[in-house]
């Protein structure tokens, strides 16, 4: 450091970067050891440094994908140009650290985590004293532990500080400049949550609409309460796959920028607020409804963190993990409402779900081998090159489906619900027309979306929706 400028010292988590890489490498390595999960405690037991430099040993973070805070790389670039130092000091592991001055290359000097010392708050600050002298240095941080290395700064910048953090900084009387650069929470909380994937839960109500029972009051409110708390379950399950799934959201051209991938949203709350929501759902069942609903939730959940944690990387079994968890919805509704599933209802189900879980995964193939891919794609047990034989088995699923409903008109049941079962009969060419146009638009690279919130916003979808709606309740 043999500039006269004194050197301008950035922070790492939650400043440089918006998010925590303890908490990075720690849900990366349950992601990829979870049948290890007490080596960390046992790592933490020996201290936080040992506990960081084991989970950075043995996790891998592609630091050239991580959200960088735009914002503070543009106030480290203006501070190069005037021929200032730039230090990176950090709590992180320090080969974390080196990786992402590496990758950067904007710092002159890293200082972080190593062997036994936990570089934070008040060491960090006594570091960086013993460096440059009690005010010889300018200071880029956070949050609570950087309050006591502000202390000691010739000047402070506050970067989308913590609740109370500004307050508390700005009482010392050195702050330079307050940098705000996060979104609206509510609205990432939004997208966080996935609300507009609740859509689906309306499946939970087919067996009341089977049944005849739309018109029961206490049934609908039973079905509005199932309803909810598949809901608030299917949130906890959204928020945990979307944390397991960091590493593989930043590398896809659209997931990159969800919440927490983007860092708009912090990896600590999605930890707090997963949890909270499902012993709300689990809770609420178990109040208010039947037993059996809330058992069912159990196995949704259960395969859920299933699928997120091993399932969707193997191939075809992800497409029928995914047909299976639209089918435990049905059962769920027949469950909350005490009514009786019929083969038929659960025979459709799997086959029509089967056919739209293969219309995701060859838009996403499809998509890959327009971009010149030949290997497996990320995250995924499929080739490229495995498109015709997914559109094949999707499109075949989609006919079963289609047959399934035909053999159910001629039901003996079938005829004690409906006055005129043989009316059902028109629902079987709309329906065979939606499952190819569907696979059609999807083979022409027009489906971007899950396909059941595409039938939710396609007019050509809600028409057909209706008018076979139409057709049962002219069949009754």
């Amino acid at each position: 450091m043999k500039s006269t400028a004194s050197p301008l010292v950035v922070d790492l988590d939650g400043t440089l970067l918006r998010s925590d890489l303890l908490l990075e490498t720690g849900i990366a390595y349950v992601r990829q050891s979870p049948l290890q999960l007490l080596k960390p405690f046992q790592w933490l037991s020996n201290g936080k440094a040992v506990l960081k430099e084991g989970l950075a040993q043995a996790t891998q973070i592609d630091v050239t994908v991580l959200p960088y805070n735009q914002a503070v790389i543009e106030l480290i670039e203006k501070e190069r140009v005037q021929g200032r130092p730039i230090v990176l000091a950090t709590a992180s592991h320090i080969s974390l650290a080196q990786d992402i001055a590496d990758h950067l290359q904007l710092f002159d000097q890293v200082i972080a985590t190593h062997g036994r010392l936990n570089l934070s708050s008040h060491r960090k600050r006594d570091a960086l004293v013993e460096r440059y002298g009690k005010g010889g240095y300018d200071y880029v941080g956070n949050s609570q532990d950087d309050i006591a290395v502000w202390e000691t700064a010739g000047k402070a910048y506050v970067v989308n500080p913590e609740r109370g953090v500004h307050k508390r900084a700005m009482a010392q009387g050195n702050v330079e400049q307050v940098i705000h650069s996060n979104s609206s929470s509510t609205r990432e909380w939004i997208k966080a949550l996935r609300l507009h994937q609740w859509i689906k839960n309306i499946l939970i109500c087919l067996p009341l609409f089977t049944a005849h029972e739309l018109t029961n009051p206490m049934m609908l409110l039973q079905a509005l309460q199932a309803f909810l708390f598949f809901g608030l379950c299917a949130s906890s399950v959204y928020l945990l796959n979307d944390l397991l799934d960091l590493a593989d959201d930043r590398h896809h051209k659209s997931k990159r920028f969800r919440p927490f991938a983007s860092g708009n949203l912090s990896i600590l709350s999605g930890l707090i607020v997963f949890p909270l929501l499902l012993a709300a759902a689990f809770i609420g069942s178990a109040l208010l409804l039947p037993w059996a609903f809330t058992a069912t939730l159990l196995v949704y959940y259960a395969l859920t963190l299933a699928y997120s944690l091993l399932l969707k990387r193997k191939m075809v079994v992800d497409v029928i993990a995914l047909a299976l968890l639209y089918t435990i919805r049905i059962i769920a509704g027949a469950t909350a409402l005490s009514l009786e599933l019929t083969f038929w209802i659960l025979a459709f189900s799997m086959f029509m779900f089967l056919s739209l879980a293969l219309v995701k995964r060859y838009a996403e193939l499809r998509e890959a081998k327009h971009k010149g891919q030949i290997q497996k794609t990320r995250g995924r047990g499929y080739y490229p090159d495995d498109l015709e034989m997914i559109s094949s088995m999707g499109a075949s699923s989609g006919y079963l489906a289609v047959m399934v409903l035909a053999m159910y008109i001629h039901d003996p049941a079938t005829t004690r619900l409906y006055a005129h079962p043989q009316i059902i009969w028109l629902a079987c060419p709309m329906l065979l027309f939606w499952v190819s146009r569907i696979w059609m638009l999807t083979h022409r690279g027009n489906m971007h979306d899950d396909p059941v919130i595409f039938a939710v916003k396609d007019r050509t979808s809600l028409i057909l929706g209706a008018v076979i709606g139409l057709v049962f309740w002219v069949a009754t």
